[in-house]
């Protein structure tokens, strides 16, 4: 089966490259920019293109395969049964309007709901973060060293500044007091890119409030891989077709998050 995940995971390294160079190209000519949920939440003509790429790529060659992505391609899917592609064309769709740097593609596949194959894709620095299952996470074919798992204060965390001045979910407090307790923040705009980089070990802990799969299904299989938890912020697993909450971090420093920071509000 591991020899299956890895010739998945050959394929769809091909693709993430391809659909990057596709975007690069894409950033030379004016893109049609709209809003979904609300102003803030943007979605481009590429992040549409590029999701299409995926889903046709993935029909051609694996008609048995389900796909699931942000922006509608495919039907919504009821379960993980089988083989299942779970894609963010565009993680960072802010960034990529706004700066053209810090955005990613993100690629999970997952086995009758288990990661099997994950990837991340740094488009404009060429980093590609991949991993397979019991075969341990890499950055452009170089196998990633292990983690250290670092104390509160010897962390840096990346975390969202609104999640701080906001004060009307029950994790407000807790996450100030992180905040105050840690060596310090960083946000980067692409969760994808921020999972990455815990399980690469330039972030000790990202934490969100609201993800959905397609932005965390490849980042969850680098962070098992590197020996990292991924999960909601009360510890539960996470769910691979409902939105919600998520903290990726070290081992023993989940632990102390969870327990001293989150689940006390």
């Amino acid at each position: 089966m591991t020899e299956r995940w890895m010739s998945l995971e050959r394929v769809a390294r091909l693709w993430i490259v391809e659909a990057g160079d596709l975007i690069k190209e894409a950033l030379k000519n004016p893109f049609d920019i709209d809003s979904k949920s609300d102003p803030d939440d943007l979605v481009t003509e590429v992040d549409r293109n590029t999701e299409a790429f995926f889903y046709h790529k993935i029909k051609e060659n694996f008609p048995d395969h389900q796909f699931l992505g942000e922006e509608g391609v495919a039907k919504e899917l009821q379960s993980l049964k089988g083989t299942v592609w779970i894609v963010d064309p565009i993680d960072g769709t802010m960034n990529f309007v706004h700066q053209q740097v810090n955005f990613s593609i993100s690629v999970g596949i997952y086995e009758e709901g288990k990661g099997v194959v994950g990837l991340v894709y740094d488009v404009m620095n060429g980093e590609l973060f991949h991993a397979v299952r019991d075969r341990g996470v890499f950055l452009n074919d170089r196998p990633l060293k292990q983690v250290t798992d670092r104390s509160i204060s010897e962390s840096i965390l990346g975390l969202n500044a609104n999640w701080l001045v906001e004060d009307h979910h029950q994790e407000h407090e807790g996450l100030v007091r992180l905040a105050q307790d840690c060596r310090g923040t960083r946000s980067y705009g692409s969760a994808a890119i921020e999972m990455a980089y815990v399980a690469a070990d330039r972030l000790d802990a990202y934490i969100s409030l609201r993800l959905s799969p397609w932005d965390y299904a490849g980042g969850a299989v680098l962070l098992e891989e590197a020996g990292c938890k991924a999960t909601r912020l009360d510890g539960e697993e996470l769910s691979m077709l409902e939105k919600g909450s998520m903290i990726a971090c070290k081992p023993e420093l989940h632990t102390t998050i969870v327990a001293d920071y989150l689940e006390k509000g």
